[in-house]
């Protein structure tokens, strides 16, 4: 039962993740019959590849559409166009139930890990939803081994599962939240800001976890951040979105010292460690 908890995935370099002409508009409407006169484009036909075991960074300002872009791939909000083949499968062609089942393998993690859980509920409970979800004939006594493993690989002791989220600090909170993205077994990890509202010496650790994690599993991550800085500890990949689109993408230690397109050459202007 506990094998799979330690599972190493050894095929870095396939693609798990290959997204094209992905689109989310929002219409706009105006007059008394509110027609549609034209659309926001919040993504506007991105296209970019994940590597299996690997980190894309998808860097922008506040209000590029990267968040969009991160919650519409999997279906949390609707997407208008494009395709999203997640390990060969079209998970835009899916129906309800198979969408469901193969989100599985999808997690994502919020900027605000207190917002993202019940604050009635133990943390026990909370990483233990999936497990129920997946493993139904799992009984009581499984799942709390299973949520105590887990509890040790994000570094937190077991007695955290019969604490409340209140309880920890927003480091403490992060860890708990990636305890139960693993708890599913997922191969992506959608990291959506996931250390901005943490100082800079939590920043750290919650990296330091992540990569370790990466290592020990091979997940790989969609890692969504303003921060430069954080891209360059995590990132394989960098891909830079502006307006919707994404501007430049490549190599992280490509796009951080030779950028060629002058959107990126201003976010790195402002930041003077890495520029």
């Amino acid at each position: 039962m506990d094998s799979c908890i330690n599972k190493v995935v050894d095929n870095k370099g396939d693609i798990l993740l290959q997204v094209e002409g992905f689109k989310v508009y929002y219409p706009i409407r105006k007059g008394f019959f509110k027609r549609v006169v034209d659309h926001v484009r919040a993504v506007d036909g991105v296209d970019f590849q994940l590597q299996q075991g690997k980190t894309l960074a998808l860097v922008g300002e506040s209000g590029c559409g990267k968040t969009t872009l991160g919650k519409a791939l999997i279906n949390l909000i609707p997407h208008t166009a494009g395709t999203v083949l997640f390990d060969h499968v079209d998970l835009t062609t899916l129906d309800r139930e198979s969408l469901r089942n193969k989100r599985a393998e999808i997690q994502i993690i919020f900027q605000d890990p207190f917002s993202s859980m019940n604050p009635r509920m133990l943390i026990g409970e909370i990483i233990e939803e999936g497990i129920k979800a997946l493993h139904p004939h799992f009984g009581s006594a499984d799942r709390q081994q299973r949520v105590a493993k887990l509890l040790d690989q994000v570094e937190l002791p077991q007695s955290s599962a019969m604490r409340y989220p209140h309880e920890f600090s927003g480091g403490q909170r992060q860890r708990i939240c990636i305890a139960r993205a693993l708890a599913v077994e997922p191969k992506l990890i959608i990291c959506d800001e996931p250390t901005s509202a943490l100082d800079v010496s939590v920043q750290s650790q919650i990296i330091d976890l992540l990569k370790k994690l990466q290592k020990d599993k091979g997940i790989s991550y969609l890692f969504i951040t303003h921060d430069l800085a954080v891209v360059a500890e995590i990132a394989d990949q960098v891909a830079v979105m502006n307006l919707g689109k994404i501007v430049e993408q490549g190599d992280v230690e490509q796009i951080l010292k030779k950028p060629k397109h002058a959107y990126t050459r201003k976010l790195l202007g402002a930041v003077p460690m890495i520029a």
